[in-house]
């Protein structure tokens, strides 16, 4: 695995532990404006990256199929929905701006639950840039260089409000604020590891890569319906959240034709 490989699978995961490095700098909390600004942001940066980078280049390598090209993007990202359903089932978390923990029971600390819960979200991101530099690797045409780093950069460029949206209620709930930035930094682990895990994954199976990219992008899909939209549209100020979403979309597309 060469070394702009690396730092691809690296540079979100940076993304994340700058934003989880807010916590040293802000005095105050994120206000819930800001908040619905950050997440509409992320959602937009995940929609657009779910279409450029993964759904449209599946479709694309399944071309050989004719009419029937689709098969592989509907097939693979409906596994990714129900795999993060699975995950969503089986995994205690608690999102931002709630009381009710999902999953199953447990005795877990609420601020646990909120790391889970971000980490949860992070899974599908992980996958994504890891299956797009497989995708890379194996020499797949419709896969660039510049694309899979625009997708780096994307998801990198989403971490940074993320990060800083769960350090610092972290540390508004009482952790100091080492332990706060330590525990976002830990939410974004999983994303480098997930990604070298699905470029070993997807090396054994070449063929399926269309399957592999069309499940990330569901995966990342589901994140963004079950949890990112509800939280950028509740409340006030919902109008805020949409104009982010349509600016993280708008970056996202562009970083990918620019560089794709």
């Amino acid at each position: 695995m060469n070394t702009d490989v690396l730092l691809g699978l690296l540079i979100p995961f940076a993304g994340t532990a700058l934003g989880s490095a807010c916590v040293f700098f802000m005095k105050k909390g994120l206000g819930k404006t800001v908040q619905k600004a950050l997440t509409g942001f992320a959602s937009g940066v995940m929609v657009a990256a779910s279409i450029w980078s993964l759904l449209i280049p599946a479709m694309e390598q399944a071309e050989p199929m004719g009419k029937f090209s689709f098969v592989p993007a509907v097939a693979g990202f409906w596994a990714g929905i129900l795999f993060l359903l699975l995950l969503d089932s089986v995994i205690p978390h608690l999102h931002m701006d709630s009381d009710k923990a999902e999953g199953p029971k447990s005795r877990l600390k609420k601020t646990t639950m909120m790391v889970l819960a971000v980490t949860l979200h992070n899974i599908p991101e992980g996958m994504a840039v890891g299956v797009v530099y497989a995708g890379l690797l194996s020499g797949n045409p419709s896969i660039t260089s510049g694309g899979a780093l625009a997708l780096a950069l994307g998801i990198a460029i989403q971490n940074f409000p993320e990060g800083a949206i769960i350090s610092m209620p972290l540390c508004a709930e009482g952790r100091s604020k080492a332990k706060a930035f330590r525990d976002g930094v830990l939410s974004g682990a999983v994303e480098p590891v997930g990604a070298l895990l699905t470029i070993l994954a997807a090396g054994l199976f070449v063929p399926a890569m269309p399957y592999l990219l069309s499940f990330a992008a569901g995966a990342m899909l589901y994140v963004v319906v079950e949890e990112l939209i509800p939280e950028m549209s509740s409340g006030e100020h919902s109008n805020v959240g949409v104009v982010m979403f349509a600016t993280g979309f708008t970056l996202m597309m562009a970083l990918d034709v620019a560089l794709g």
